[in-house]
């Protein structure tokens, strides 16, 4: 780059948003390879499923002030969490679809609350791809039990019950996945997200979905089980449910709000001019 060219860009704002934002894509678009996870077998969820139905509300959202200030509830979830370090006989089926989802979303919101206060999970450290999670023996990372464990195991079913902690994300549920209940659990949960006006929008006047960017992300998972409209069709609520199945309709995916999952006012005004300066500077 040339002083005149450097002089330019300093007189010009939005060339220099410009290449915060290739930075930033640079740093969260980079593909690392997903490892498996071996899950342990015998989890006890029940714990896990306590801080649930005490934190999280019905629209899914948690209270992270009120959770970060319980001494005693932040070493439940470690202990909790402290289950999944161990090696050993391996969960399989079922019980390791329970097991992976249920350690997801419970690292995820350990990882808020080591943070909190802050605005997204983009405020933290390598939030998906940072290998510090200890399940079956070693460190993990989020991505590797989504990407490298839960999808290979139960394809698109995982797009409706891993929360990252984001207000666009499927609600959270007050409730603990279990081997026993993994389908009917993940049902009601796409369910529930599908029944959501401000995630999921189905317009039969208008020939219309508004749905979220997750399909968008994850189409291939989604193909595979048929399509979004199979998809839609299978969850949808039941008065757009054939319309929803029926794929006669244009197809326009709503943006992701990063924002954080919090009941009180945290990641509320969380903009992506916020996620690429996290991106870039945390």
């Amino acid at each position: 780059m040339t002083c005149g060219n450097f002089y330019n860009m300093k007189r010009t704002p939005l060339l220099w948003l410009m290449v915060l934002l290739l930075i930033a894509c640079g740093r969260t678009g980079a593909d690392e390879k997903r490892e498996s996870v071996a899950m342990p077998a015998g989890v006890d969820h029940q714990p896990f499923e306590a801080l649930l139905k005490k934190y999280v509300d019905e629209q899914g959202l948690i209270d992270y002030g009120a959770w970060k200030g319980n001494a005693a509830d932040l070493g439940a979830l470690d202990e909790y969490l402290k289950q999944f370090a161990a090696t050993g006989s391996e969960a399989t089926g079922a019980e390791k679809a329970a097991s992976l989802t249920n350690a997801y979303n419970a690292f995820t919101i350990r990882t808020i609350l080591t943070g909190y206060p802050i605005e997204s999970i983009w405020a933290t450290k390598e939030p998906f791809k940072g290998r510090r999670h200890k399940v079956g023996g070693r460190e993990v990372s989020l991505d590797d039990i989504e990407h490298g464990s839960l999808i290979p195991l139960i394809g698109y079913q995982a797009h409706g019950v891993l929360v990252c902690a984001a207000r666009s994300c499927p609600p959270l549920q007050r409730f603990a996945f279990r081997a026993a209940e993994f389908d009917e659990q993940m049902a009601l949960a796409y369910r529930i997200w599908l029944s959501r006006e401000d995630l999921n929008r189905f317009r039969p006047e208008q020939k219309k979905v508004e749905i979220s960017t997750i399909f968008e992300w994850f189409k291939e998972d989604f193909e595979k089980a048929g399509g979004i409209p199979v998809v839609l069709g299978r969850y949808a609520p039941e008065p757009v449910r054939a319309f929803a199945a029926s794929g006669d309709y244009k197809i326009e995916y709503l943006p992701y709000d990063w924002g954080l999952n919090d009941q009180g006012d945290r990641g509320r005004s969380y903009t992506k001019l916020n996620q690429w300066f996290d991106n870039v500077f945390k």
